[in-house]
């Protein structure tokens, strides 16, 4: 029976012909095997999953393999990316098993989801004889396996348990600074060795501490790893766009999938990194990886689409890979030659069978103007070539939280890029992208959340084709969200944005806390799961608790709420302990902790003009800027600060105890830097 059919996940949609007899994730599903008796197999991936798609090939679409789930065991499908709770709670445990965690995640349960066997991509051979040995312990052995659940959702819910605390200070950050600079890849960059994932939120880190400490070795640090990035085969030199990981440790061949948070974090880096630094590059790369988000990843509805496979018609990387021969004729033998040599594609090649990644092996950034005019000729023509390609498949759906990163980063993006890069240059929403700017599609992309995404005053996970899904938002739903609602209050100067961030976070305080200052990844009212999840660290994603704590420093600052900053404060000094000893894994966090421990500014323009382009370009971590007419309606920072002269004047606050108000951009300069 097919019943992902009807499902808003185009990753069920992918199984719903197989022979498996999947269930979505439901109450009726584990009716179902206490029913029959059986075993759960919940199997979690996703759309853009390489390996996912590999075992769905080779065991799920099978006639023969789909015959013992059928008669052994009641099978679930979940996306994580739907249900990132789910996906959870089964992650601590199957890392808690084998050591490791991945995807596609399989986990053999009790009918009340009790995990007692977990594992990710098993290969044909070895699953299957995994499903009898599966199916006659139950049979035979039935009290060990449920002991052994029993024991594993004990021992999964200990690692949920509520550690010391202490204040996020100067000693914890310079702590994490100093482990990320022992770390690091001095050679090509990033942290750790293969396979190696782009740290931007460490990244966004280090450019904070840069400016709050003028440490010079964290800005190389950020500069060094966005340069390898940006040349390497993790980054799309013909279209923009960050893959997910890099396969090596140099960059070279990427894991081919497009991740919607990925190219959004990174945006927000190499925006801050070209704001900190002038930087061509840097300027360069954030205005490709925006434009990126709207002409590949953007919704008819106005959001943005989760992430675009590896994989085209079942082979990794088939879109993106080229050889000497097809460099020539889609150029001709002169711009060919030159194309190979730009890009680093040779007749042994540098993937499978000779194809080669695009790296860029010449710093156009330093060319004179006739190579970079030839440069982009050949990008032009090889990228329209490229198009005509078989194309990597597309999940459409749109995720609340990744959704709120791209529309803070292209915030940021319209309001600090030079013009020509996404922005109009005096902080006013700027024609980036084809007459549709970086600005006003993160407004478009705010109304989609604020008007779809919102139901009956609670957050919603996915929605899909403007059809909101069931799936309550978690805790990094509602920071991301809030954050985002931040950032476009800063962006337009409307009160409504700033009311629906407060209308959030008043809910993770009242829903999510755990009452020691922490949160928990799902409100009190949500489903019940095996154990509650609740885990502060930064992952591929800002934690929900890292998310939630810097919109509530943004919110705290933009409204004058107290009681935000001091649940931020007490929500970093749950992690703080982490962030000294494992800073890999609280950049996010860390980056909050500087815009705390900078105050953070509160900037208000009475006025538009020059002072607006200033105020974003000078700002110190984490600051805030508003800026509109004096005593705007719900704009606090506006109200009763006047235009001095009728000239566009601004106050720089912390705590909202504020200097002199200047009327000049040196002024406000020495203000901001002193």
């Amino acid at each position: 029976m097919n019943r992902l059919g009807t499902a808003s996940s185009p990753y069920l949609l992918q199984h719903a012909d197989n022979p498996v007899d999947w269930w979505p994730w439901s109450p009726e599903a584990f009716a179902e095997a206490r029913e029959r008796d059986v075993p759960l197999l919940i199997s979690v991936g996703y759309a853009a999953c390489h390996w996912c798609h590999v075992m769905a090939h080779e065991s799920f679409a099978d006639d023969d393999v789909a015959k013992v789930v059928n008669e052994h065991f009641v099978a679930i499908k979940v996306d994580r990316e739907e249900r990132p709770d789910v996906d959870a709670v089964y992650m601590t445990a199957t890392q808690a098993m084998t050591g490791q965690g991945g995807w596609p995640m399989t986990v053999f349960a009790t009918p009340d989801g009790q995990p007692f066997f977990c594992g990710t991509y098993f290969p044909r051979p070895t699953f299957v004889r995994l499903l009898h040995a599966v199916a006659a312990a139950w049979r035979d052995q039935r009290d060990a396996v449920v002991r052994q659940g029993a024991e594993v959702v004990t021992a999964i819910g200990g690692v949920r348990a509520a550690g010391p605390t202490t204040p996020m200070t100067e000693g914890v950050l310079d702590a994490a600074a100093a482990q990320l600079s022992a770390e690091f890849d001095e050679g090509h960059g990033g942290f750790g060795a293969a396979p190696k994932f782009p740290p931007q939120m460490s990244l966004l880190f280090l450019l904070r501490y840069h400016q709050r400490t003028g440490d010079d070795r964290a800005l190389e640090i950020v500069r060094h790893t966005c340069e390898q990035m940006a040349r390497g085969g993790i980054y799309d030199q013909l279209a923009g766009g960050f893959a997910r990981y890099s396969v090596d440790a140099h960059w070279i061949v990427p894991h081919f999938e497009k991740m919607l948070y990925d190219n959004a974090l990174l945006l927000r880096v190499y925006t801050q990194l070209w704001r900190l630094t002038g930087d061509p590059l840097a300027a360069r790369v954030a205005a490709e990886t925006g434009r990126f988000l709207l002409a590949d990843l953007a919704t008819p509805e106005g959001g943005f689409a989760s992430s675009l496979d590896a994989d085209t018609d079942g082979v990794e990387g088939l879109t993106y890979v080229w050889t000497p021969d097809q460099l020539r004729e889609a150029l001709g033998d002169a711009d060919g030659t030159f194309a190979a040599d730009l890009f680093g594609v040779t007749d042994r090649g540098t993937f499978e069978h000779g194809t080669s990644v695009l790296r860029l092996m010449r710093d156009l950034d330093a060319a004179g103007e006739a190579v970079v005019a030839r440069a982009r000729d050949v990008t032009a023509r090889l990228r329209a070539a490229r198009a005509t390609r078989s194309q990597p498949g597309r999940d459409d759906k749109v995720v609340a939280a990744w959704t709120g990163l791209a529309i803070t980063a292209l915030v940021e993006a319209a309001l600090v890029l030079p013009d020509g890069h996404g922005s109009a240059g005096d902080g006013s929403a700027g024609d980036g992208f084809g007459g549709d700017g970086f600005a006003a599609a993160a407004v478009r992309a705010g109304t989609l959340l604020a008007d779809l995404h919102l139901v009956d005053g609670r957050l919603r996970r996915v929605s899909r084709g403007g059809v909101v899904g069931t799936a309550a938002g978690v805790l990094d739903d509602h920071g991301c969200v809030a954050e985002a609602f931040c950032a476009l209050h800063q962006l337009t100067g409307e009160g409504r944005w700033l009311d629906l961030a407060g209308r959030l976070l008043d809910t993770a305080l009242d829903r999510f806390s755990d009452g020691r200052g922490g949160f928990y990844d799902t409100a009190d009212d949500a489903e019940a799961l095996v154990t509650r999840p609740a885990d502060p660290t930064d992952n591929a994603t800002p934690s929900g608790l890292s998310a939630i704590a810097a919109a509530l420093v943004a919110a705290g600052a933009l409204a004058g709420e107290a009681r935000y900053r001091e649940a931020a404060e007490a929500a970093l000094a749950t992690v703080a302990p982490i962030a000294a000893r494992h800073a890999r894994f609280t950049g996010y966090a860390c980056a909050v902790g500087e815009a705390q421990l900078s105050g953070p500014y509160e900037i208000a323009i009475a006025g538009a003009g020059a002072l607006v382009g200033a105020a974003w370009r000078l700002a110190p971590p984490g600051a805030v800027v508003v800026s509109g007419q004096p005593d705007q309606p719900g704009v606090p920072l506006l109200a009763d600060r006047p235009m001095l002269g009728g000239e566009p004047t601004a106050y720089v606050c912390r705590g909202f105890v504020c200097d002199r108000p200047v009327t000049d951009v040196a002024d406000l300069r020495g203000l901001l830097t002193r």
